[in-house]
């Protein structure tokens, strides 16, 4: 009983914090970036991961293994994973750049394995025989870390696309409006060349912040390739050790190797400098689609060899 009750006060502690952390973020967003809130969120990310991993070791104990049994015990390492990430990266600007995607990623699935739609797989139960195995850690949390990889780096292309395509577009943005208003008291062309001045600024801006997402992507996916690479490998040795045989072409398996060829195909073609901008954003794009399918997808179906984590 100690041992629920442990999971549920670490459970609403890491969740309400990480709000807390959320609503620092898109303070910061809206123009307040101080050192002050800065320092208070990453403190925050720590501590939701201490909460999150509180609540991991307290499940590992009670239920005697490690907590990847289900959908539940995988939502909630994913959220683990997320707040890893967060804390990966040295540099500030870097860690900026992933804490508008880690945190939200984080309360997102931490709050759908909390949610009604997992209640059922709230209390530990006994392993299946197939995952009563040393390769249970090995090979699920490699998964797993991949997955939370891959989405950063994926949901960082998006944003550069978001970015990008406003601009072509030639969509104003609220600074443009400022922009007219506060020198529509100038003369004629003290007012062009200051506007001039003011709109290179913020293509300049613009442009550094789409090559800062570019590079933040491809480092946090060329991680998430290295676990998703270690995780399908183990997983054909232990299903060789299972069911006597590498690969079975299972539906989970196959759309983990989908996942895998297409950020093989983007890491790849990053070698071509051609290819970087535009279209590896749009293949990592594709990619986030794909995982969500990989990991999720087949879940909802409940059929497969891997089916032990689905809702039926």
């Amino acid at each position: 009983m100690i041992f629920v009750t442990l999971e549920h006060i670490f459970t609403h502690i890491s969740f309400s914090i990480i709000s807390i952390v959320i609503t620092i973020h898109l303070i910061t967003l809206l123009g307040h970036k101080t050192v002050e809130l800065f320092n208070l969120s990453e403190k925050g990310m720590m501590f939701t991961f201490s909460c999150i991993t509180g609540f991991l070791i307290t499940r590992w104990i009670y239920s005697r293994h490690l907590p990847l049994s289900d959908l539940y015990e995988s939502f909630m390492f994913l959220s683990w994973s997320f707040s890893i990430i967060h804390m990966f990266p040295k540099r500030q600007n870097l860690k900026n750049d992933l804490s508008v995607i880690t945190a939200p990623s984080t309360i997102f699935t931490q709050g759908f394995a909390t949610s009604g739609l997992l209640t059922e797989m709230h209390q530990s139960v006994i392993l299946v025989p197939a995952l009563q195995s040393q390769w249970l850690m090995m090979h699920v949390s490699m998964m797993l870390l991949s997955y939370a990889a891959l989405l950063c780096g994926s949901l960082l292309s998006v944003a550069f696309l978001v970015i990008t395509f406003r601009k072509n577009l030639g969509i104003p943005g609220k600074s443009n409006y400022l922009l007219i208003g506060s020198f529509s008291f100038l003369n004629e062309k003290r007012g062009v060349l200051q506007k001039t001045s003011f709109l290179s600024f913020i293509n300049y801006h613009r442009y550094q912040l789409t090559q800062q997402l570019d590079h933040c992507s491809y480092r946090v996916i060329s991680l998430g390739f290295t676990f998703l690479t270690i995780g399908i490998l183990s997983g054909a040795v232990w299903a060789n050790e299972v069911w006597g045989s590498y690969w079975n072409w299972d539906p989970k398996e196959t759309w983990a190797f989908i996942t895998w060829t297409i950020f093989a195909i983007y890491l790849h073609n990053r070698k071509n400098p051609s290819f970087r901008g535009v279209d590896s954003a749009i293949m990592a794009s594709i990619g986030f689609l794909i995982i969500w399918i990989c990991y999720f997808g087949v879940n909802l179906l409940g059929i497969g060899l891997h089916s032990y984590g689905s809702f039926t």
